[in-house]
């Protein structure tokens, strides 16, 4: 593969896995200058970035703990704690917000995928830089109250929650799909 190119086969890093150093705040400012350049129809720019670090991420473990436990009163205590060791595996969380407008040339799904692909940027940009990084999402993610505990508007959705820090040992490349299976040729026929 072109060295080039390479990069880009980044690979997921379990949150577990993931210990300080995170980006640092000039670090994080390049990484979404490089999201800024999603693909973008309409440039309506469908996305915004909510960075959550330190003590922050102890607060969002109590607003997982109350979403599930109001989505599932009969919670057992060991689910209950799992949700709430969430934001504490990685030092940097950035939350990517879809900011969806009523626009009649861009429909919804253009500005979600959008929002997605500056979410994929910040991947691709933060394994540039060295850093470990997972996209993840769940029943938290989809959840009113925890995008209201966010500060969310009600035009706008969480894509992911992407963990980010330095990967605390090197993991092998997980084994990729045979790329002829995923291409095909269509002929007009």
């Amino acid at each position: 593969m072109n060295q080039k190119l390479q990069f880009l086969e980044r690979h997921s890093t379990p949150a577990k896995l993931l210990v300080e150093p995170a980006p640092d705040d000039a670090q994080l400012r390049q990484i979404f200058q490089v999201a800024l350049h999603a693909p973008d129809h309409g440039r309506l720019n469908p996305y915004r970035f909510i960075t959550i670090r330190g003590d922050a991420r102890h607060a969002l473990s109590e607003v997982f703990a109350s979403a599930v436990k109001r989505r599932d009163p009969g919670v057992s205590e060991a689910y209950l704690k799992k949700q709430k060791d969430k934001p504490l595996r990685s030092p940097l969380i950035v939350v990517v917000v879809a900011c969806l407008s009523d626009n009649p040339k861009v429909p919804e799904v253009e500005q979600m995928l959008s929002a997605g692909a500056a979410a994929h940027s910040i991947l691709l940009a933060s394994n540039a830089m060295g850093f470990g990084s997972i996209m993840l999402t769940g029943d938290n993610a989809y959840d009113r109250s925890v995008c209201e505990a966010l500060g969310l508007a009600a035009n706008e959705k969480i894509i992911s929650f992407i963990y980010l820090g330095t990967e605390k040992i090197e993991l092998p490349h997980p084994v990729k799909p045979d790329i002829d299976n995923k291409i095909t040729s269509w002929t007009g026929k």
